[in-house]
């Protein structure tokens, strides 16, 4: 687990959150903490994101894609913390 500095979180987010706003959404609020990364529609309904910053905005992050958009309902957000990668330039919908 990364303490300090930046990190990278690896997300399976379950519920209904495909065809919701739900990535828009991740987007928007990744986007405004300055994270970089993705978010990706899977086919077994769930959706990926994977996102680098730092440890304290990571964490706010994670509890906005608890929260969901507002059509949306989120059961679990799984959450694996790794080492940042520094490959993303700007936070992305992978279509």
């Amino acid at each position: 687990m990364i303490m300090e500095g930046n990190g990278r979180i690896t997300c399976r987010v379950t519920g209904r959150v495909q065809m919701v706003m739900y990535r828009d959404f991740s987007q928007r609020k990744a986007r405004k903490l300055g994270l970089r990364g993705f978010v990706k529609n899977e086919s077994d309904g769930s959706v990926t994101v994977v996102a680098e910053g730092s440890r304290a905005l990571l964490e706010r992050y994670v509890v906005y894609l608890q929260s969901g958009s507002i059509l949306s309902r989120v059961d679990t957000v799984e959450v694996q913390w790794g080492e940042a990668t520094h490959e993303f330039r700007d936070f992305k919908i992978q279509y």
